[in-house]
């Protein structure tokens, strides 16, 4: 999903495959209303609401207190209800008390707190009392539960009774804190057991008793009161919940956390999920914080471990090797700037993806060109020309802004959607380089109202940048960073700007990816530009193309296969008088196709060969162009590497002219490679 949208549509990755108590949270930041199916006709005594009440909490998270983020006006925060602006916690789950300084909740609720950028979990009575959490003393991924002490319980502390075998289709009652606005009571009945997907190690319960985001981790009451499970996962389609037996979590070993859950990895670039299982364990009691460092650990390892496991796995396969590598590796280099993902599709083949695009200007010839592939979103930005490259890429807050001035990213209150208008200083900064030498620039912005971050990867090129950008939950960063690490290789996009952009771009040789250090580009304006690198040279005057600080250089990137290693490096070279021309110079590196490629591609390479046209140095129209090739220096039979030359004009040119001009582009052109 889009970076884009509301922030309370985040995408989770690994560990949120479980729900999350930052979705129901998000969704309360949106006022979202839920209407709750009419229970049964039946009630719990009322002799029983009192205890009922007095066990069962909220679990509440602190609010952020600092906003470091600006917006286009103020933020509409009267459209919400008085009790939610003026709280100064968020509700996003509720406990229960079993006696002996013991309370219970599901486990995704307090999973909100690992990672939190806002704060520990804490127990909110019917009062208004807040009670911190002291230590965690049982844990259960797997069956979603955790158990944990106070720092200090209620006066006159209250505990539910268990019933460790209730009854099938008896009435019973969901108790939880609906929709974050207080504990409510509902009815419904135990309708069946349903084993739990992975091995059937126990059974849900399933009920029919209404159950709202904030209802996770409450009890599931039989008629007498006593506790018969804990509220854990909403079906998506009806109104058939599950609670996990209390009998599950009285039985569980003392002092230890147990993960054990079947989960799904799939990094940006793959197109099929790789199933593991997670399975951990460490000691307890610890205390919240301490549990968190433990939880996170595990987790981030677990998630190193599955990238590490899918590559290896599909080392031989993966971009650029293996066969269904080999027809993008065959094809011709796309000068796009905005740049495409490579991905594996259903056929075993690698694409690149594209997105359809959104473009907004920025004064002084800038723009921001934005799309989204899956939860990833591409960006190019082209730096207004009063910018220099040193002060974009040197400061991180000003390229946010101009990103967020020409992309619209909101906070959504209400129905209200306020645009956000800089995210002020990222809380980190660094470089991570890629397999192919390309030095990224990493930057994390916190978004603390929605305990989330923004994540950019920018790389810098000629015009300004290209970035990979994702918006995660703040528990996520690590598989999320390490995800968009792998992604960066996967990264496709050719290099672009006139030669005054060019100029200024490779001042910052820090920045410079490693294939510019064997190209040698030679400006004079007014008299000679040069390429040179081991694979070709050439150069030319302002006789055959204008040559000037607006003229315009593109380096189409590729992978090349060097003696079994490949290499990310220029197989295409354009320029042209100014990047609105249609008139342009062209080399183009093509190879001898393989053995397993259709026979458009050994048709092609044969007419390249034997200089057919449109490679026979005789010129031809075409969309109101004269254009005109030819195959550089001597194709032999042995060759398995050949580069084509090319010229066009705007208009209608005679051949002579033409010819004359193609000439003038061969005259000092030395191919290094065949």
């Amino acid at each position: 999903m889009p970076i884009a949208k509301a922030p309370e549509r985040i995408a989770f990755s690994v560990r949120l495959l479980i729900p999350r108590p930052a979705s129901a949270l998000l969704l309360m930041l949106v006022l979202a209303v839920c209407i709750a199916t009419p229970g049964i006709a039946a009630s719990l005594d009322p002799g029983l609401l009192s205890k009922v009440q007095a066990a069962t909490f909220e679990v509440v998270i602190p609010k952020p207190v600092d906003d470091p983020l600006k917006y286009e006006k103020p933020l509409p925060l009267d459209q919400l209800p008085y009790q939610f602006r003026n709280d100064k916690y968020f509700s996003i789950g509720t406990a229960f008390a079993l006696g002996n300084n013991r309370y219970v909740t599901a486990a995704h609720v307090l999973d909100a707190g690992i990672g939190s950028l806002m704060g520990t979990p804490a127990l909110r009575d019917a009062g208004g009392h807040v009670y911190a959490i002291d230590q965690i003393t049982r844990f259960s991924l797997g069956q979603d539960f955790v158990e944990f002490s106070l720092v200090k319980e209620p006066p006159g502390a209250v505990a539910l009774e268990t019933d460790t075998a209730p009854g099938l289709n008896q009435v019973v009652y969901a108790v939880g804190n609906a929709l974050g606005t207080g504990v409510v009571v509902r009815d419904g009945l135990y309708t069946s057991d349903t084993p739990e997907d992975q091995d059937g190690r126990w059974k849900w319960i399933r009920f029919s008793a209404a159950a709202s985001p904030g209802n996770s981790g409450g009890p599931l009451l039989d008629k007498d009161g006593k506790v018969i499970g804990i509220v854990v996962m909403k079906s998506p389609s009806e109104n058939l919940n599950y609670a996990l037996p209390i009998g599950e979590v009285l039985k569980a070993p003392d002092n230890l956390a147990l993960i054990n859950k079947r989960l799904n990895y799939q990094p940006g670039f793959f197109d099929t999920p790789q199933t593991a299982i997670f399975k951990q364990q460490f000691a307890l009691p610890k205390s919240f914080p301490d549990f968190s460092t433990a939880y996170l650990k595990f987790g981030d390892a677990f998630a190193d471990e599955q990238l590490k496991t899918l590559r290896d796995k599909n080392a031989d396969q993966l971009f650029p090797h293996g066969s269904g590598s080999h027809r993008l590796l065959h094809a011709g280099v796309d000068l796009h700037t905005f740049p495409s993902l490579i991905r594996h599709n259903s056929n075993g083949i690698w694409v690149p993806a594209r997105p359809p695009q959104n473009r907004e200007p920025l004064p002084h010839n800038g723009y921001v060109a934005t799309g989204a592939i899956g939860n990833l979103l591409l960006v190019h930005l082209r730096k207004p020309d009063d910018l220099s490259a040193s002060q974009l890429y040197g400061n991180p807050e000003k390229s946010m802004d101009l990103l967020l001035s020409g992309w619209s990213f909101t906070r959504d209150i209400g129905a209200e959607k306020t645009r956000i208008t800089s995210l002020g200083k990222p809380a980190e900064d660094s470089i991570y380089t890629d397999a192919y030498q390309r030095h990224w620039q990493v930057r994390a912005w916190p978004l603390a109202y929605a305990n989330a971050r923004v994540i950019s990867f920018s790389l810098p090129v000629p015009d300004g940048y290209v970035a990979i950008m994702r918006l995660v939950p703040a528990g996520e960063t690590h598989p999320v960073m390490i995800d968009m690490q792998a992604t960066c290789d996967f990264v496709d996009v050719s290099y672009g700007g006139t030669l005054a952009q060019w100029k200024d771009y490779l001042t910052n040789t820090a920045l410079l990816p490693g294939a510019l250090s064997g190209i040698r580009l030679d400006f004079d304006y007014g008299h000679r530009l040069g390429y040179h690198s081991s694979r070709l040279g050439f150069s030319y005057t302002p006789e055959l193309q204008k040559i000037d600080q607006d003229s315009y250089l593109t380096l189409g990137f590729g992978y090349i296969n060097d003696h079994g290693k490949v290499n990310w490096d220029v197989r295409d070279v354009e320029v042209k008088g100014d990047a609105h021309s249609k008139a342009r110079i062209n080399l183009n590196r093509h190879i001898a196709p393989t053995d397993d490629l259709d026979d458009s591609y050994r048709s092609r390479w044969k007419q390249l060969k034997q200089r057919e046209h449109p490679d026979d140095s005789v010129a031809y129209s075409k969309n109101d162009m004269t254009e005109i090739g030819t195959v550089a220096g001597q194709p032999g039979d042995s060759s398995s590497v050949l580069y084509t030359a090319f010229f066009a004009a705007e208009g209608s040119v005679p051949q002579a002219a033409m010819k004359s001009k193609l000439d003038l582009l061969l005259k000092d052109l030395q191919v290094n490679e065949h």
